[in-house]
């Protein structure tokens, strides 16, 4: 099995995280220039941080396919490591939803008459990423090495060009509306690291690796989002500009239309670089549930290179099916599931620091089990302030959080579902 560098886990995780600058639009344009860098470095050290530093003591001490969800099961048993693995998956439904749209809406700018053709791009951009996957981690992640150095060079000259060539400051108003509404974006932008986990056993020496990664990645993608946004204020962009999509036409005023253009190929290589990261990730946690009684056998079945194939192929096609589903506001859901998820994740970390000291962790917490319980403080509490912030936002015509409750409550059921059928076989 040819395993996945530190630089190819390095692109892979970017993409997996980040995807590069867009989508912060929104921030800058509801939180002003100023609001937007506090609460990115905010956000890097509060929450995204934290969980880069759980990834990098989890995964390094226990380095098995599925991450995540091995991690919460070992900890805290079958029941919770499958709740761990449902909410995983259901939030990926959205994730994997969302990325197709936005590479068709961006194609349909290049080629209006392509949008009468949505749901075939779409499926044939979710179908090139599993047979993409299907030659292995290795090849995913230095595909997205290219992929990531193509995504970034338009936005390196973007900032060049603004730092050199701006008027060195821009015209600013006050930013009115639910300024928090930038926040839930950013906290977005910020979350995934987790998922670099479920590779585990296909990373060269993931005990050194992991931790190096977290960090080198979180930094990476603090610079990657701050860096072109100040340039943009040195420019002379005013905020009222900074509408969601429109690294586009802030580009073309910087530079010129053709790097427009350039960015708005970009944003195709970012969403091809994010599926295929992230059907690389998910597909890898059916087979561990598999592996442990917890979903059909079938699942666990791989390639010679180690590659999970029918857990590519039934992802591939569950995300495909999701394609035909209408999201308004999918955001919310997307980081109340994940949030659900991740709270597990650090209720595993303090577990297994007391359940098993002994633990061999070639990363560890610095603080001991009271920093363990700290770290996972800030995630929290902003995971909370964003429910009660958001509380009252719709999908679909149904409050987000009664959403998030129902597809909670349908894990429990499904693991009664199959513990009854487990006994009845007995």
């Amino acid at each position: 099995m040819k395993k996945i560098g530190a630089f190819g886990l390095t692109a892979a995780t970017f993409f997996m995280v980040s995807g590069g600058p867009y989508g912060l639009e929104e921030l800058v344009l509801k939180t002003g220039y100023g609001g937007a860098i506090a609460v990115i470095f905010v956000l890097a050290i509060a929450w995204a941080l934290p969980t880069g530093l759980m990834v990098g003591e989890l995964a390094s001490a226990i380095p098995g396919e599925g991450g995540f969800y091995v991690w919460v099961r070992r900890a805290m048993g079958p029941f919770w490591g499958f709740q761990e693995a449902w909410l995983s998956l259901a939030s990926s439904v959205f994730d994997m939803a969302a990325y197709p749209t936005l590479f068709v809406l961006s194609l349909g700018q290049l080629w209006p008459s392509t949008k009468e053709h949505s749901f075939a791009i779409s499926a044939s951009l979710i179908g090139l990423c599993v047979i993409w996957n299907l030659w292995g981690a290795k090849a995913v992640g230095d595909a997205s090495i290219w992929l990531g150095a193509i995504l970034l060079a338009p936005f390196a000259l973007l900032s060049i060009w603004g730092f050199t060539h701006g008027r060195g400051t821009a015209a600013t108003s006050v930013p009115a509306g639910p300024w928090f509404g930038g926040v839930i974006v950013a906290m977005w932008n910020f979350m995934g690291w987790d998922n670099a986990s479920t590779i585990a056993r296909e990373v060269d020496r993931p005990q050194r690796v992991y931790p190096r990664v977290m960090i080198g990645t979180l930094v990476l993608i603090a610079l990657t989002y701050a860096i072109p946004i100040l340039a943009a204020r040195h420019a002379g962009i005013p905020r009222e500009a900074w509408v969601e999509g429109n690294w586009v036409g802030i580009s073309a005023d910087i530079v010129g239309p053709w790097l427009g253009n350039v960015v708005l190929a970009a944003t195709m290589i970012s969403v091809l670089g994010i599926v295929n990261s992230l059907t690389m990730s998910y597909s890898r946690v059916p087979p561990a549930m598999a592996a442990d009684g917890l979903a059909p056998q079938v699942l666990a079945k791989t390639m010679s290179n180690g590659v999970p194939w029918v857990s590519l192929l039934v992802c591939g096609g569950a995300w495909t099916l999701a394609l035909t589903l209408s999201f308004d506001r999918i955001l919310l859901l997307d980081i109340l599931l994940y949030g659900l998820s991740l709270i597990l994740e650090f209720a595993a970390l303090v577990v297994l620091r007391i359940k098993e000291p002994e633990l061999v962790r070639p990363f560890r917490v610095p603080g001991g089990v009271v920093a363990t319980i700290g770290i996972g403080i800030a995630p929290t509490a902003l995971l909370i302030t964003a429910f009660v912030a958001n509380r009252d936002e719709q999908v679909g015509g149904m409050s987000a959080a009664m959403l998030a409750l129902i597809i909670m409550l349908a894990g429990l059921v499904l693991y009664a579902c199959r513990a009854w059928a487990s006994s009845g076989k007995r």
